[in-house]
């Protein structure tokens, strides 16, 4: 067999998990186990071992830890191990072999995530659970200053807060480097049941305020998750008139996204001026929405208008 080809073979039988293929192709060939050991592939420069992880095939991982002595610390150009791919792909199975053969429970990637991070992308409760009871500390952090708990809160995972809450009390109490909360990120990404739980177990200050000045409330309104707003209002004591760093209010912030069904809670709902002036450059609504969308500018204002005086917005073909 071409010597180029080779590797490309045996790459492939890991993916697919094939390993009597691939015990048999090692079998026959001449080449020594070093050479397969430090083998690496694509522009990652990953080892078999992590398209092992990654495929979540258990009996060839063992095979080529076990058998040919492959080290569970390789680390690619990332600076990945093996037992970040089998946590962030949520493949159980290997996390638990890994661990129990010794790899680094908190072994840290580039920009600083942790096998435990990469786990609570995923709703894999089970994964995130073998690597806490296997010492992974929930309260470690990132280079932009998140946990896994504030990772759980983005991907909207109730369950896997539940657990993280259960066993680390302290992990909501965090801010990132741009100092948000799990409780901003959540209401960003319409998380509705991770900020009803956020405002049931936490104690998260309203109107915490990110480096910009942005509460969870504005995060709600200029993404448009209308229901959060509103449960943020009840639950949480939210201003809905704070303004952020350049005083702004969440409806210039709606505005800029074109959120309308956000504008028109803010106006219709909760009496909101459509006018009122930002506090340092003195911009309305509409100066913002003019900044992303000029055929908008009308609408804005008149639907805004209308909304205030209590009226139904005119019917377009009306005179």
């Amino acid at each position: 067999m071409v010597e180029g080809k080779r590797p490309r073979l045996l790459l492939q039988l890991v993916q697919e998990g094939q390993l009597d293929l691939l015990r048999d192709e090692l079998r026959r060939s001449d080449v020594p186990e070093v050479s397969v050991r430090s083998q690496r592939y694509g522009r990652l420069e990953e080892t078999l071992l992590h398209h092992a992880a990654r495929y979540g095939h258990r009996d060839v991982l063992a095979y080529l830890v076990e058998e040919l002595g492959m080290d569970l610390e390789a680390f690619n150009s990332d600076y990945k191990r093996p037992l970040h791919e089998a946590a962030s792909m949520g493949h159980g199975e290997c996390v638990s072999y890994l661990l129990e053969k010794g790899a680094s429970v908190d072994c840290l990637k580039k920009a600083d995530w942790t096998p435990l991070m990469m786990a609570c992308t995923r709703q894999n409760l089970e994964v995130i659970k073998a690597l806490v009871e296997h010492g992974a500390n929930p309260l470690l952090k990132n280079k932009d200053g998140w946990n896994c708990f504030h990772i759980a809160s983005r991907e909207g995972h109730p369950q896997v807060l539940q657990y993280l809450l259960d066993v680390s009390p302290g992990s909501w109490d965090t801010e990132s480097t741009i100092k948000r909360t799990p409780l901003h990120t959540a209401a960003m990404h319409g998380c509705f049941d991770v900020v009803e739980l956020l405002l049931e177990r936490c104690q998260y200050k309203p109107d915490s305020r990110d480096k910009c000045g942005v509460t969870p409330f504005m995060d709600a309104i200029q993404n448009g998750h209308v229901n959060i707003a509103r449960l943020l209002l009840e639950k949480h004591q939210a201003c809905p008139t704070a303004v952020d760093a350049l005083g702004a209010q969440p409806v210039h912030r709606a505005a800029i996204t074109a959120q309308d069904e956000a504008i028109q809670f803010l106006v219709s709902e909760l009496g909101i001026d459509v006018n009122e002036r930002t506090t340092t450059l003195q911009l309305t609504a509409l100066h913002y929405a003019a900044k992303k969308d000029l055929e908008r500018l009308e609408h804005i204002w008149t639907r805004g208008t209308e909304l205030e005086k209590g009226l139904e917005p005119r019917d377009s073909g009306s005179s």
